[in-house]
């Protein structure tokens, strides 16, 4: 069962623009009827206008949003119907500012379990599989669409909510999983516990980890140190609240993430200007969701990074690609002796390195430049020593700059549980 709506996933690239050019209309027209935030910001836009390519609208910002909710608190104006037929409230994660509260009908939480029904299908998932779901389970959006989407597909699942991680292990290896749903951070700390712990992971019935909030899935080391911990493939899948579940990696090409343009049109533009970049060249990437009519983004500016490429996949489906998934965000690059240096390719390096259990990252201004500095937590038993050169050796030899290292006693640097944050930045 390797597709989920075979019907739009096995379209063309010209069924694809069709599908998205006539979602897009229908959407925009419930909008101007309904929603005050768009109606303002497509004043220019006529009802005899909703079928004008995407591209003739203008950009929306996470500021603006942010915005129109502290003015017109608490739910802002982007609302495309009354608020009596909203069912669902969760808000970001306030990774990036104050958290912004995203409200679904029936109708759009709908779409995303079909969203998350072609995701799936895509991963390999199964009808037998048993789900584990390691997450809070709190306001912020996580996996809950997730869970609920295999729920209706039939699948068993297993929620882990308020469980510490050792007890999670042993669900994982008691109650027979075969997929987890996590943050790639939460997979290795998983791992490690299970090391220290005696656990077996290896030998459990997990064979596939779909994992998500972080770039991590698509980070080479970071991956094989997932998949050499639990011996199961890692999927990567990469969306977000204000936006939709709007990626997944399939079976047959891994390294990159498809987008399912079937449900949401994409972009990739230059950042300062806003110009649309070529194929295969780094850009910010441009969501609008079609589905999710009650509190829409219309050419909604990320912040991703990405490469996008265009063309059939072995997979069958004709969606856009991101090379290598999200590359990083551009708000966390760090300007360091004349190198752009992203915590993704830091993380690449640090899960490469033997004997390195945690690390984090500190910025650190000196005068107009930022130093680098990494303070790292080796495994116990190993050589510190060792796991010290080999990091400052391997920034170099990638940055042509060497850093400054501390290290840290076995068990003091933080671990995640959703989004890490491991970069640090000093005055």
């Amino acid at each position: 069962m390797p597709y989920f709506f075979a019907e739009e996933e096995l379209l063309d690239r010209d069924g694809i623009v069709a599908v998205q050019r006539r979602k897009f209309a229908a959407m925009v027209r419930a909008v101007l009827a309904g929603n005050a935030f768009y109606r303002g910001k497509l004043a220019d836009v006529q009802s005899s206008q909703t079928d004008v390519a995407v591209e003739s609208f203008p950009f929306t910002t996470r500021a603006e949003l942010q915005q129109d909710q502290i003015s017109h608190s608490p739910f802002g104006t982007n609302l495309t119907f009354s608020l009596d037929q909203y069912t669902r409230l969760h808000q970001t994660s306030a990774s990036f500012g104050e958290p912004l509260r995203v409200l679904d009908r029936n109708a759009d939480w709908e779409w995303w379990r079909r969203c998350w029904g072609i995701i799936y299908r895509g991963a390999g998932v199964e009808p037998g599989d048993r789900f584990f779901f390691p997450f809070s389970f709190g306001p912020f959006i996580g996996f809950w669409a997730a869970f609920e989407s295999a729920v209706a597909m039939g699948n068993m699942c297993l929620p882990a909510g308020g469980m510490t991680t050792s007890a999670r292990l042993r669900s994982i290896v008691d109650h027979k999983v075969t997929v987890i749903c996590c943050t790639p951070t939460y997979a290795l700390r998983m791992a490690e516990a299970a090391r220290e712990e005696g656990v077996n992971l290896a030998g459990s019935a997990v064979r596939l980890l779909i994992v998500a909030g972080e770039p991590g899935g698509s980070i080479p080391s970071t991956r094989t140190a997932i998949e050499a911990a639990f011996t199961a493939r890692v999927v990567d899948h990469a969306g977000a609240t204000e936006v939709g579940p709007h990626s997944f990696e399939c079976v047959e090409s891994p390294g990159g993430v498809h987008f399912i343009e079937s449900e949401f049109i994409v972009e990739a533009i230059d950042p300062r200007s806003g110009n649309t970049v070529g194929e295969g060249e780094e850009g910010e990437l441009v969501v609008t969701n079609l589905g999710r009519w009650g509190m829409p983004v219309i050419r909604y500016r990320t912040g991703d990074l990405v490469r996008l490429r265009r063309g059939q996949c072995r997979c069958g489906r004709h969606f856009a690609r991101a090379e290598g998934g999200i590359l990083g965000r551009i708000d966390d690059m760090i300007f360091i002796r004349g190198n752009n240096v992203y915590p993704a390719q830091i993380e690449d390096i640090m899960r490469g390195i033997d004997g390195l259990a945690e690390y984090r990252i500190h910025v650190c201004r000196r005068g107009a430049l930022n130093d680098l500095a990494l303070e790292l937590e080796p495994l116990p038993g190993v050589d510190a020593g060792a796991v010290q050169r080999r990091a400052e050796k391997a920034i170099q030899d990638r940055f042509h700059f060497r850093p400054s290292v501390r290290l840290a006693p076995p068990g003091t640097l933080p671990r995640f549980e959703m989004k890490a944050r491991r970069v640090v930045r000093e005055a």
